[in-house]
């Protein structure tokens, strides 16, 4: 199965399942899905950010500062959050991703997303299908790459709410 066969669970605006359909259908039709945004933190506190491969069905060549992905059918946000982050880091046995907030992206696409931290103290072996480059940055280097790389508009969404939410 591709990733664009892969089944996912059609939302409302509410975020309360009202069908589904294959991802690739999900995508061209931008039918409102659900996603999971996860920032992993090494030992030192850095960030592990990475460039998305050209192959990529969304955002291609895109920079990101979370890892993460789409939530299956029937999946919970929980279930996929572990999911991805050990799938894109290339890693067995995180801990369970803690849950931050959710908010609905609305932009050139459209999905409720969960924004989960966690701490990767692991090597990280990224999956090459996934990542075409990546490195953990500090806090200020990440700041400092913000206008310069070409970011994923809903992981920037996601990192300036992440934001206010630790300057409130």
């Amino acid at each position: 199965m591709t990733p664009s066969d892969e089944i996912l669970d059609i939302v409302d605006e509410n975020d309360e399942v009202i069908g589904q359909a294959p991802r690739g259908e999900a995508t061209a039709r931008r039918l409102r899905h659900r996603c999971v945004f996860i920032e992993a933190r090494d030992a030192d506190g850095r960030v592990f950010v990475h460039r998305r491969t050209p192959t990529k069905l969304v955002f291609p060549s895109h920079y990101d500062m979370f890892v993460g992905g789409v939530v299956g059918a029937g999946e919970s946000y929980d279930e996929a959050a572990l999911r991805e982050a050990e799938e894109e880091l290339g890693v067995s046995g995180l801990p369970q991703p803690e849950p931050l907030f959710r908010f609905l992206y609305d932009g050139e696409h459209t999905w409720w997303s969960a924004v989960y931290r966690v701490r990767c103290e692991l090597p990280v072996s990224p999956q090459v299908e996934e990542v075409a480059w990546h490195a953990f940055l500090d806090d200020a280097e990440l700041e400092r790459r913000l206008d310069e790389w070409p970011w994923v508009p809903d992981g920037v969404e996601a990192y300036r709410r992440l934001r206010e939410l630790r300057a409130a």
